[in-house]
């Protein structure tokens, strides 16, 4: 049976017909309400005869292949003259401009449409129908162009034509692909404990077209564990494409390395890695402007050569998609997200799958594949998901914008004028009100400036011109667009939120509960698998992060004998704010007592800087002859290796690393044996009290889970975050220290893991007799 193969119309014609240079200067592309708006309006006035919205297709078969081409039509119309078939585009560029220019890839859509019908209908000609109307005047302008049956037939044939060739070297590869993927072992044998439960349930869920939550202890190998079957279900076609989704680099790196041991064991497979374009840029000043840019200069005209290098190659690093951008002198972001179209996994952001400004639209509004999301450490998915349907202003950038456009850009100046104003009128209320303010709707008055900035600002923008002050309206632009896109979903799920710092007011658009979006957003996959270490409570999660009521939920015990690691619960010690200054003394011995038991390396973990800093102060005190490392507020990628590389395992004096829950070392790092003996916990982990966190309480309230959701639960998934730094393997010994009397109640023991052996101790001589027992016999 020949591979079907679809397509839509809108991705055949820009693969085909794009050519010259990339120009990313420039273009409105963060207004699609107001775009979907236009069509259904025009669509409105047709005649009562107009159907909108007119699917169509076609089978185009051939030696190795059915190409399926299908997309829907804005609208046709039939008359006495004949029939019109009309594509509708919105736009922000003067009518005329666009009436000169025909873009051809919007000809080419339209052409496409009036043949797929003309065939259908077996009509001799077709009126094909351009519509053009401007966002902001409300003005059309129509194109016409009546065609032939032979006419479109012979435009549609070239155009499939050309695109056949990438289309069966895809179908040819996908042979390679499945057939190695058929005799493809797991690397490991035998599984680690748990690990094949795991597998078999992520492989069912992809099959079946669900969504599971697995929450498997550190060192288990979980990414192997859910990249290996979601590979399997890949080559027996329950998916078109596996997206794998972190937040962090080490997340990346993990699944690259995975992919690697695979590849070596006979895995074919087709992987892109995308990079964000300030890290992978080749002319960061040149804002993709082929004025100044030879990577973007004709980037479209040799990009298909470009394509036929890349394609040789399975694994598409940012080493090797810079390599060949630079040969063919493409620019290598775009040369990416190109390459992602033609690639079987794609790792990534988690942007690139939920953020709605930044997702990848190719994907998930154009091709609509039957999709498998890998999320790779979810539990960072609740607050990155806030973030990203967030928005916020500042009255302070609005200025900043006029005093740079005051004297060059009139417009702009006014219409940034009307937004200080009003952010003026809510910083002095806000002010009157204690400095923060909140409520359960959007602002009034404040829209339409906003619209009217935009207005102005892209009517400038639009001519490119390079000036000292364009880089601010540029920014000023898409964070008010940005946040204009959150205004239009905004729902009960949303706050208000005004608050001042010093002279300067923000105004947020908070997004309290992300589930109803991240709900949304996870339609654009077939199957969604959620996996960390730290996954508890499992209904929690289930609940935030927007999954169906019928979602698996699987826990995983540690594989690791329970005896390697010692864990106990220092009483007696209060770290709530207003004590932590009185338990610096008693939290110092207490660190003294652990370090002494064994030399070794060993890392503790604060709230705060400001508590860290307490502590480390009054600990180097007392310790002259240990070394000490202290993680910075910031931190690069060289201080980050640099602070890690510190913990050898052939260091002859002891070495205590303190550092901050939740930040770079709290997880995602792997310091395996001799290289980490312990780790000190210090407090249950709580996000800092403020007004955000507090709405969020009071939002679940009515649930019965207010601070649970915005405190408990948020803080003891950074508790066992950093606790699972210590044990890594199998061979590795370690003892955890929590310091916090919290730790001693039922509601916070019943957090911690089942296969944690808890034990209470009151004092450091008790700490001392504990550490010095486990040391010595490991039981």
């Amino acid at each position: 049976m020949k591979e079907r193969h679809q397509i839509a119309v809108r991705t055949l014609v820009d693969v085909v017909l794009r050519a010259g240079d990339l120009d990313m200067r420039f273009a409105v592309s963060g207004r699609p309400l107001e775009g979907i708006r236009v069509h259904q309006k025009i669509q409105r006035q047709r005649p009562d005869e107009y159907r909108a919205e007119v699917p169509v297709s076609m089978e185009v078969e051939t030696a190795d292949m059915v190409l399926v081409v299908a997309g829907r039509i804005d609208g046709v119309l039939e008359t006495e003259r004949g029939v019109i078939v009309e594509e509708i585009k919105s736009t922000t560029t003067d009518l005329k401009v666009i009436e000169k220019a025909q873009n051809p890839c919007h000809w080419g859509q339209a052409k496409v449409y009036a043949y797929l019908l003309a065939r259908e209908q077996h009509l001799g000609t077709v009126t094909v129908r351009l519509t053009y109307c401007h966002l902001d005047t409300g003005d059309t302008v129509e194109l016409v162009e009546v065609l032939t049956h032979d006419q479109l037939e012979s435009f549609f044939q070239t155009l499939v034509d050309r695109y056949l060739k990438w289309a069966t070297t895809l179908v040819r590869w996908r042979h390679i692909r499945d057939t190695a993927i058929d005799i493809l072992d797991f690397p490991f044998t035998p599984y680690r404990t748990g690990q094949r439960a795991m597998a078999v349930s992520v492989y069912r869920t992809i099959r079946d077209g669900g969504q599971a939550l697995i929450q498997a202890s550190t060192g288990i190998g979980k990414t192997m564990a859910v990249l290996f079957p979601a590979i399997k279900t890949l080559g027996e076609g329950f998916t078109d494409r596996i997206f794998f989704l972190t937040a962090r680099n080490t997340g990346k790196a993990s699944a690259v390395k995975a992919l690697n041991i695979l590849q070596e064991s006979g895995l074919r497979l087709k992987r892109v890695s995308l990079t964000a374009k300030d890290r992978i840029c080749f002319c960061p000043d040149a804002t993709c402007n082929p004025e100044v840019c030879e990577f973007a200069r004709g980037h479209f005209d040799r990009l298909s050569a470009a394509l036929d290098e890349a394609f040789v190659h399975d694994n598409l690093d940012s080493n090797t998609i810079e390599a060949v951008a630079r040969s063919h002198r493409v620019c290598p972001f775009e040369f990416s997200l190109e390459l992602s179209r033609w690639a079987d996994c794609i790792i990534c952001d988690y942007n690139y799958a939920f953020d709605p400004r930044v997702y990848l639209k190719r994907f998930f509004d154009e091709e609509n594949g039957a999709y498998a999301f890998l999320v790779d450490e979810a539990h960072n998915l609740v607050d990155r998901s806030r973030e990203m349907f967030s928005a916020h202003l500042n009255k302070s950038a609005f200025l900043s914008l006029r005093r740079a456009v005051k004297t060059h850009l009139p417009a702009v100046y006014r219409a940034a004028g009307k937004v200080n104003a009003w952010m003026l009128d809510a910083r002095k209320k806000t002010q009157e009100a204690g400095g923060f303010q909140f409520e359960n709707r959007l602002p009034d008055g404040l829209e339409p400036l906003l619209r009217g900035f935009l207005r102005v600002s892209e009517r400038w923008l639009a001519r490119n011109q390079s000036t000292p002050y364009r880089e601010i309206v540029l920014e000023r632009y898409f964070e008010t667009s940005g946040f204009l896109r959150v205004w239009d979903q905004y729902d009960d799920s949303y706050v208000t939120c005004r608050q001042i710092t010093g002279k300067d007011i923000q105004l947020k658009l908070f997004c309290l509960d992300p589930s109803g979006h991240l709900n949304l957003a996870l339609r654009r996959s077939r199957s969604a698998i959620f996996f960390s270490a730290t996954m508890a409570p499992a209904p929690y999660f289930k609940e935030i992060l927007g999954c169906a009521p019928t979602a698996a939920m699987l826990a995983i015990p540690s594989p690791f004998p329970r005896k390697h690691l010692k864990v106990l619960i220092a009483s007696g010690v209060s770290t709530y704010y207003a004590h932590r200054e009185q338990s610096v003394d008693r939290i110092v011995a207490l660190v003294r007592s652990f370090i002494h038991s064994k030399k070794g390396n060993y890392l503790c973990f604060f709230p705060s800087y400001e508590y860290m800093t307490m502590v480390v102060e009054r600990f180097k005190e007392h310790e002259k002859d240990v070394q000490v490392m202290v993680q910075a507020r910031e931190m690069d990628e060289t201080g980050r290796t640099q602070f890690l590389d510190r913990f050898s395992a052939q260091n002859h004096q002891t070495l205590v690393g303190f550092a901050v829950m939740g930040g770079i070392f709290g997880e995602g790092i792997d310091l395996v044996g001799e290289r980490l003996s312990g780790a000190i916990i210090v407090g249950v982990g709580l996000p800092a009290i403020c007004p955000e966190r507090d709405l969020i309480r009071s939002y679940f309230d009515g649930r019965g889970a207010g601070f649970d959701f915005a405190y408990r639960f948020p803080g003891i998934n950074r508790v066992l975050q950093a606790a699972g730094r210590v044990i890594r393997t199998d061979q590795d010994r370690g003892a955890l220290l929590l310091v916090d009397q919290r730790f001693c109640r039922s509601t916070y023991l019943g957090l911690l893991p089942d296969h944690w052996a808890t034990a209470i101790i009151g004092s450091e001589r008790q700490l001392e007799d504990r550490l010095k027992r486990f040391w010595s016999s490991g039981d």
